[in-house]
């Protein structure tokens, strides 16, 4: 079909910016404040000796109700590898929620789940692995402003699966 008059993707291009320029211009009069109530954080970790290493990276947001409840997601990525013996990816997600009774303690609840690809020498005789690893966290925690240090329980815990050498796991939170 043949338009009635030609366009090019500089019409296309403007067109979609001036639109978007009387939005934006419009949003602004009808603020919401859906924003200043996300908070962000997560966790970086890093590993290394002697042939080991182990990187992380898990950013997430959560999204505060009031000032005792806030509800979250999250992303985790994690590459681990030991000289001439392992190497494994671990790629997944998780929902997480917090209560704050008072102030100063705080209550969680997260749910993870993580995709483990683990890939072994071949002089190990050890086949590789490609599985998916739930885990379920409930944890208590000291907060001051920004940071919360605490304790969690993975109620899911497998010995043979987990990435995680024990059930419990002490944490530090920072939210911004």
């Amino acid at each position: 079909m043949k338009l009635f008059f030609p366009i090019n993707k500089a019409v296309i291009v403007f067109s979609i910016f001036f639109i978007s320029l009387v939005n934006q211009s419009n949003s602004q009069n009808f603020k919401s404040d859906f924003w200043e109530h996300v908070r962000y954080g997560g966790g970086i970790g890093l590993n290394f000796g002697d042939g080991f290493f182990s990187g992380t990276l898990a950013p997430n947001a959560v999204y505060e109700f009031n000032n005792s409840f806030s509800l979250g997601i999250g992303v985790n990525g994690t590459y681990n590898s030991q000289k001439n013996v392992y190497k494994s990816t671990i790629l997944g997600g998780s929902l997480i929620g917090f209560y704050n009774p008072i102030n100063e303690i705080q209550l969680s609840a997260e749910f993870e789940h993580l995709n483990v690809n683990r890939r072994y020498n071949v002089n190990l005789d050890i086949p590789n692995d490609n599985y998916w690893i739930p885990a379920l966290y409930f944890g208590a925690g000291y907060r001051n402003g920004n940071v919360t240090f605490g304790i969690r329980y993975d109620v899911l815990y497998d010995q043979d699966k987990s990435i995680y050498s024990e059930a419990w796991a002490p944490f530090v939170r920072f939210y911004f």
